[in-house]
């Protein structure tokens, strides 16, 4: 099961390689290599497994009972009530708190249930998309969806991420479809609700039972709907959204045009006075020399902006969103004995006790993950923006960052390069033996770093 497999992770030393044994049995028999050569943004994927247990222990329909009950669960904010009958697809969320007694009326008279972010409510999803989102370099989102016998809650649509169906209880017929055109292709956004007479044959037409899966790039047409005999509880991970080659251009282009205005004069030279009559849709036909100078000039100023364009500094930028998309990490219990979370600080006796962290030049840390902290130089300064103290809802805390001196930049990439061993405080590649405990502790007191062996025993 699923937990048995999150504690052989735990056990691996290095999230990266944590993160690829992870979507390696995700994946399994397919090998990943197989996947993104043959698959990944190309075409669906069906494993079937034949073995109902194969998920056991990420998600069951007691724990989304668990989640009702635990007070927590809002409709429209964290659970959706949704039908599709006669073409007509609807939303029956009321307001305020989704109510057992409220919410198992609607499934039973039904309706399906969509749970947006499992995450928040069970800490083996948690631990699960933490660990897979550094495998994708991309925040690793999830849904749940609980369908009553012989019914179907969604229409027909393609959507924006890339989606791993894993199929948890009962069963589900599913029909898969190809983009419909070019411009449907790796969509950037979804598509609204389709009826059935805009699609064609599917591609794929299968019943996912316990422990399959099905894998789908964005863009590709899907249905689910449950046979009369059996419930449905699956679960999609979802990656890759707005992670685009063009994404990645909207960055960069504006930084660019900035960086080659502000050091290229031809960037700022005015246009020709007359261009406005002969160029424009209603010139568009017209055979004019100076048309087609305007253009070659156009062309040119255009190639030339690559000599401008800030290509790491953009990179970092976008790794600066992907860490404010992260669910903070799941520590195992050696890593929070470890950590600040583990560390004893206390009120025993009338006063607070255990509190000073004492680091030495001989204190061994490493970071506590490798894709926990990006370091980007902005115009205020260098930041290090982290992980640790995320919230498990999606962007529910603002962006996590602390401000470092310049100097302070070597000893970073220093952690990053040695993980996931450990190294010694004093061979921090800082200036004085003050400054590298100083670095030290506030990393420490931030969950970044942790120690070798814990600080102090309680």
């Amino acid at each position: 099961g699923v937990s048995g497999l999150l504690r052989r992770l735990a056990r691996l030393e290095d999230s990266r390689q944590r993160a690829a044994e992870l979507f390696r049995w995700l994946l399994a028999p397919v090998a990943p290599a197989e996947f993104l050569r043959r698959h990944w943004e190309r075409e669906p994927l069906l494993v079937r497994r034949g073995n109902p247990g194969y998920y056991a222990g990420l998600f069951s329909t007691a724990d989304f009972d668990a989640a009702l009950r635990g007070g927590e669960v809002h409709f429209g904010t964290h659970l959706d009530v949704t039908s599709y009958a006669e073409g007509v697809r609807e939303t029956h969320n009321p307001c305020g708190r989704a109510l057992p007694p409220v919410v198992w009326d609607f499934y039973q008279n039904g309706c399906s249930l969509r749970l947006l972010c499992p995450q928040a409510f069970s800490s083996t999803v948690w631990d699960f998309l933490s660990i897979l989102q550094e495998q994708f370099g991309s925040m690793a989102g999830a849904n749940t969806y609980l369908t009553p016998p012989g019914t179907q809650g969604f229409a027909p649509h393609y959507d924006d991420i890339e989606a791993f169906v894993l199929q948890l209880e009962g069963k589900k017929h599913w029909r898969v479809y190809r983009p419909r055109t070019d411009a449907e292709m790796l969509p950037q956004f979804s598509s609204a609700n389709l009826t059935q007479a805009e699609l064609g044959e599917p591609v794929l037409e299968t019943v996912l039972e316990a422990g399959d899966l099905l894998y789908f790039p964005r863009g590709f047409i899907h249905q689910g709907d449950c046979l009369p005999d059996a419930h449905s509880l699956h679960i999609t991970v979802s990656s890759y959204q707005r992670n685009s080659w063009g994404d990645f251009l909207e960055k960069l282009l504006p930084a660019a045009l900035q960086m080659a205005l502000e050091e290229d004069v031809e960037y700022r030279r005015g246009l020709p006075m007359d261009y406005l009559q002969y160029m424009g849709v209603a010139n568009s036909d017209a055979v004019d020399a100076r048309r087609t100078a305007f253009v070659e000039k156009l062309q040119s100023l255009i190639k030339k902006l690559i000599d401008y364009a800030p290509i790491d500094a953009a990179v970092d930028q976008r790794a600066k969103s992907f860490l404010h998309d992260c669910l903070p990490p799941v520590l195992t219990q050696s890593e929070k004995a470890q950590s600040v979370y583990g560390f004893p600080a206390r009120w025993q006796d009338g006063g607070p006790c255990n509190v000073d962290i004492l680091i030495t030049k001989d204190t061994e840390v490493r970071l506590l993950r490798h894709g926990i902290i990006r370091l980007c130089n902005e115009e205020a300064g260098v930041m290090l923006y982290y992980t640790t103290e995320n919230s498990r809802v999606y962007h529910k805390e603002e962006p996590k960052f602390l401000e470092l001196d310049p100097e302070y930049t070597e000893s970073i990439e220093f952690l990053l390069s040695s993980y996931p061993n450990h190294v010694s405080v004093d061979n921090l590649p800082c200036e004085t033996l003050e400054e590298k405990i100083s670095l030290t502790t506030l990393l420490f007191e931030k969950g970044i770093l942790t120690t070798k062996k814990p600080l102090a025993q309680v």
